[in-house]
């Protein structure tokens, strides 16, 4: 008979797509929100608004919950308030995010098919057929912008085709330049109101986690060192809350699997690993095939400590003719190499040999193994996988 040894009372709350009611440290980014879309309740216009901040920074938890509070409040004062989240990594083209912006006010609109101008009608008759102020929520919006800026500019200027309904646009990004790629009438209409949103340090961090704690677990589940050790680690990536939440539902997701009473600091650092290593398969899956040869040049050598640009690039080629795929220049690699070094899989370093110049020395970022496994689940590369670098290489390099 199976014992199940339940340490959680609600691990959903540990996700990033859970709203909480309360969001400790983000009180002057609320408030600043609040203060543009509260106009919304007098039958105004809100300016459109620009939010800037890196990932786990609670850029969408905040304009979630702002977006609740004021559908709430109108409710209850009976003035129309419509707020949709569209998350722009799914819905990244002119089409679909039109398309979905219609079905929202329940037009049947194919995913394809239709010319695009006849969805931006269908889309603003529907949000025109009553009295009613829309607030529409582009998450990720720089990746809508990676076909054309068109749909912005018909969207930041569709008030001016509306008789009874009135919209308000709210942009979310990661990408601080993302508005310099942009047409200058866009630019200057979507980016009426901007809020900054800080990176949390890791006090904040902590409290965002006793926060969720209460309400994710059964009580006293959680060795005292553990909530500290999850902010300490995401304070490390930037002030990743999302990074601290994913920390702390994985250590217990690792305590329950081990049948263990507590969530101990050995399981958060067994989650810390766990996370890491699934980072890297996720960004090592995605990679071209010239990379993934690249990284594996690197792998096979790095197995003796760090090596050099030169000492990778004979080895990329000898792969390369092996499993007959064109062989990029040296000066192309290094690129491909200076790629891999700014998604923090590589680490590459200048360093002098006197007369005979510089070099880059490389060494991974990575745990060896799983990395390796990984590229090998490309079919491209599996015919490498007896392969091992010939003795001479680095002498030779």
């Amino acid at each position: 008979m199976l014992t199940i040894l339940n340490i959680f009372e609600n691990r959903d709350v540990l996700r990033s797509t859970y709203t909480p009611d309360y969001l400790p440290h983000r009180s002057d980014q609320v408030r600043a929100l609040a203060t543009v879309l509260v106009s919304a309740l007098r039958g105004e216009t809100p300016s459109n608004v620009l939010i800037y901040g890196k990932t786990g920074t609670g850029k969408t938890a905040v304009a979630k919950h702002v977006g609740q509070e004021l559908e709430r409040t109108g409710e209850l004062y009976g003035i129309p308030c419509v707020v949709i989240y569209i998350n722009c990594e799914v819905v990244d083209t002119q089409y679909r995010l039109l398309a979905s912006l219609a079905r929202h006010f329940d037009r049947e609109v194919p995913m394809t098919g239709w010319p695009t101008d006849q969805v931006y009608s269908e889309f603003k008759n529907a949000l025109d057929s009553d009295k009613r102020i829309a607030i529409i929520m582009l998450d990720e919006v720089d990746k809508l912008t990676d076909k054309g800026d068109g749909v912005l500019y018909n969207l930041t200027r569709i008030n001016s085709d509306l008789k009874k309904a009135k919209v308000s646009l709210i942009g979310i990004t990661n990408d601080l330049k993302f508005t310099e790629f942009l047409d200058p009438r866009v630019r200057s209409s979507l980016g009426e109101e901007e809020i900054i949103f800080p990176p949390y340090d890791a006090n904040q961090l902590r409290d965002i986690l006793q926060e969720r704690a209460k309400m994710a677990f059964k009580q006293g589940i959680l060795e005292e060192t553990v909530i500290p050790l999850c902010a300490a680690y995401a304070a490390q990536e930037h002030g990743d809350a999302r990074r601290a939440l994913d920390l702390l539902r994985v250590s217990g997701e690792i305590a329950e699997r081990a049948k263990s009473a507590k969530v101990l600091e050995a399981h958060v650092k067994q989650a810390q690993e766990k996370i890491e290593i699934d980072r890297v398969v996720e960004v090592v899956k995605t990679l071209p095939t010239q990379s993934k040869l690249v990284l594996l040049s690197a792998v096979l050598l790095c197995y003796d400590g760090n090596i050099t640009t030169g000492e990778a690039y004979n080895i990329y080629k000898q792969m390369c003719r092996i499993i007959g795929i064109e062989v990029l220049t040296q000066r192309r690699v290094t690129d491909l190499i200076s790629e891999l070094d700014m998604m923090g899989i590589l680490n590459a370093t200048v360093v002098s040999k006197g007369r005979y110049g510089r070099t880059k020395e490389i060494s991974l970022s990575v745990p060896i193994d799983s990395t390796r496994k990984v590229l090998f689940e490309d079919y491209r590369l599996k015919p490498l996988e007896e392969y091992r670098p010939s003795s001479q290489t680095k002498l030779y390099a």
